[in-house]
């Protein structure tokens, strides 16, 4: 349609003009589902969608079209390269009170001085994404906006198709039925490196032992192939039903889609306030209540998991002792239990000084020690020497922020990344100086079992 200024297939964003200009209009509308607003975009729309819920299921976005695409390929100066163009993005915008606040959905690679050729390959630095039409579930109510970034002078027009598009999207939605009757045929399960990854703990436990450093994540992944191509839409559906305490994701880029439904929330800006969340260390759930509870007590004694989980809570600690004013950090961790594992959990808040965005939050806390080590700059170094993986937007900030400044990142674990008949998954776990290398593959095959579950797999093959 005649409203893109982007060049999609490249991912590469046009410079804004003198003459650009940033609209946006909203409805209310009744209950849709947002999956089913999500598959009415598929025929037009196929690799230009993505898909948000929160953990408490407060607030889900759906993204149909791209009416703006904001890429970086730097590897230093990413997330303020990111933060410039969505700032000059949003002084440009016109809309009414009525109108709510349109979004900025993306995310960032892990570490873009370890990339190097894999799956990950049509990925850039950072990639995020204005919607042309949105979907914003929040305090029970339904919104469809649409957002339109051009630069051309019959803007009434254009905005008259959109409109037409925007009601052809919400009768498709809410007329057909959405519906998955088959099932994934896995053809294939590859270990990809078992015996790498297994090396690769028992050297970085040595040199943890040596005093190099406290702690080290390391990751592997599996491949699955399938007797024909995954439905989208039905993985986001199988991912959302099987874990319902997590926060959901998926974010198309071509013809992959990477998706996930992690525990983690790495950041979240709400009116002046900022949130994060300590997640580390962790245990199976039981099969009983009174062994999960048991389970449970063992995690929150356990001196391995404590010093694990308090390395995280001081480093983000540190960063809102930084960034706000009035930090809250409890000092006993909490259970956070999900359904296939049970997590250490200590939340954390501040109120924020001037001058600081959300995305500098996401910058100052990414790779938090759950997912990188400590020191930070030393596990970085061990990961990309040891690990042996592109781990691309694995384990990485994904999420969203708006016009108004308010935003959410999780952190992309439990996740994969779909492409045709094919899916990569990721799992990894800390090490320290008292890690076992094959306790520490088999939990993995805990951590990968959700996305295994949601795409039709088996746990061990």
């Amino acid at each position: 349609m005649s409203y893109k200024i982007t060049d999609v297939s490249s991912t590469k964003q046009v410079p804004l003009s003198p003459h650009t200009q940033f609209f946006t209009e909203t409805v209310e509308v009744g209950r849709i589902s947002p999956l089913s607003f999500f598959e009415a975009g598929a025929s037009h729309y196929k690799n230009e969608r993505f898909y948000w819920q929160n953990a408490d299921k407060t607030m889900t976005l759906v993204g149909v079209g791209h009416a703006y695409t904001i890429v970086s390929e730097q590897q230093d100066k990413r997330y303020e390269e990111i933060a410039s163009k969505w700032k000059q993005l949003c002084a440009l915008l016109v809309k009414e009170d009525k109108d709510i606040e349109p979004v900025l959905f993306g995310g960032f690679s892990y570490d873009e001085r370890n990339r190097r050729p894999s799956e990950w390959d049509g990925f850039p630095s950072a990639y995020f994404i204005v919607p042309a039409f949105q979907l914003k579930i929040e305090h029970g109510k339904t919104y469809i906006s649409i957002n339109m970034v051009t630069d051309q002078k019959d803007v009434l027009s254009s905005f008259d198709e959109l409109r037409e598009e925007r009601d052809r999207l919400i009768h498709t939605a809410q007329v057909e039925e959405l519906s998955f009757t088959d099932t994934n045929q896995v053809i294939a399960t590859t270990e990809r490196g078992k015996e790498a990854y297994l090396k690769a703990v028992e050297n970085v436990t040595g040199k943890i032992r040596l005093g190099k450093a406290d702690k080290v994540v390391i990751a592997r992944a599996i491949e699955l192939e399938f007797e024909q191509e995954v439905s989208v839409a039905r993985t986001l559906q199988s991912i959302t039903n099987e874990q319902q305490e997590s926060y959901h994701f998926g974010l198309q880029q071509g013809k992959s889609l990477f998706f996930g439904a992690t525990p983690e929330r790495l950041i979240e800006v709400k009116n002046g306030e900022a949130y994060s969340a300590c997640v580390a260390g962790s245990i199976r759930r039981g099969k009983t209540a009174q062994e999960d509870r048991e389970l449970g007590e063992r995690l929150l004694g356990d001196p391995k998991n404590r010093e694990e989980h308090q390395h995280v809570v001081s480093m983000i600690s540190d960063v809102f002792e930084a960034y706000c004013e009035d930090v809250c950090v409890p000092k006993v961790p909490k259970l956070m239990k999900i359904r296939d594992i049970q997590h250490l959990h200590t939340p954390v808040q501040g109120t924020i000084k001037q001058k600081s965005d959300i995305f500098s939050f996401v910058q100052a806390l990414h790779p938090t020690p759950a997912l990188g080590g400590v020191p930070t700059t030393v596990a970085l170094d061990m990961i990309r020497n040891e690990e042996g993986l592109d781990r691309g937007y694995y384990a990485a900030p994904i999420g969203w922020t708006d016009t108004a400044g308010n935003g959410e990142f999780a952190v992309g674990i439990r996740s994969a990344l779909l492409d045709g008949n094919k899916a990569y998954l990721y799992a990894g776990g800390g090490i320290v100086a008292d890690s076992v290398a094959e306790e520490e593959y088999e939990e993995t095959w805990v951590k990968f079992r959700p996305v295994l579950r949601a795409l039709g797999g088996k746990l061990n093959g």
